[in-house]
């Protein structure tokens, strides 16, 4: 049985230094078997993204810390676990693999959240060319079985350049560019959340490519959620 909930569920009923600095044995225990998990996964993902051969869990691992600068959320710590998987790392800005464990809330995701002005106009470009590409991705049954629709804010009228009759003006009118699924917290407790993630990953790989061929120009190969 994993061990992720249990301390996540802790550690947001007791988010301060003191409780983590007297668990830190708990933490850094959980943490030893996230990094394990993350390893089985990447092992996955490098057959899928060749760029990440070279990756090792902790490139791929949010930290704990959260940084509460310019928050009113004062928490010092992340009450979620969060693996990114992306081709150019996960700073990267553009397209990637998400996993995030929580209780309750735990899911897998992908694409490209809320790109900066420059890489949503290339992405609505590729779109205005190649949209019919797009709509094959995302109309596939497999790939909607687990992802119904592309979600994200969306525009109330036409982004500029673009007339309302175009066959793909619903998806030049979004914002990010991203998918999910949820993840049961029994899948997390067993670990069949491993399998059931990489089955999502895969399933969202043509994403991702459609995502990261609209900025390959800019972007020099890298690839977010």
């Amino acid at each position: 049985m994993r061990p992720y909930l249990e301390f996540l569920s802790a550690l947001s009923e007791n988010n301060h230094k003191d409780w983590m600095d007297a668990n830190k044995k708990w933490y850094l225990d959980t943490k030893a078997t996230l990094v394990a998990d993350t390893e089985v996964l990447l092992k996955t993902m490098v057959e899928l993204e060749s760029s990440m051969a070279s990756f090792k869990a902790k490139d791929c691992l949010f930290r704990q810390n959260r940084d509460v600068r310019f928050s009113a959320n004062k928490n010092p710590y992340k009450t979620n676990f969060g693996v990114y998987f992306s081709p150019g790392g996960k700073k990267s800005p553009g397209p990637g693999y998400y996993l995030q464990i929580q209780p309750g809330n735990s899911f897998l995701a992908g694409g490209i959240w809320m790109p900066e002005a420059d890489t949503l106009k290339k992405i609505r470009k590729e779109i205005d060319f190649s949209g019919a590409d797009l709509e094959r991705i995302v109309e596939n049954p497999d790939f909607k079985k687990l992802f119904p629709s592309l979600e994200g804010e969306k525009l109330k009228t036409c982004p500029r350049d673009y007339e309302a009759t175009h066959p793909y003006i619903e998806y030049l009118k979004l914002k990010s560019f991203t998918v999910s699924h949820p993840i049961s917290d029994q899948a997390v407790r067993t670990g069949a959340f491993i399998h059931f993630a990489l089955e999502g990953f895969q399933q969202m790989k043509p994403l991702i490519d459609f995502l990261g061929q609209a900025l390959e120009e800019v972007e020099d190969g890298s690839g977010l959620l």
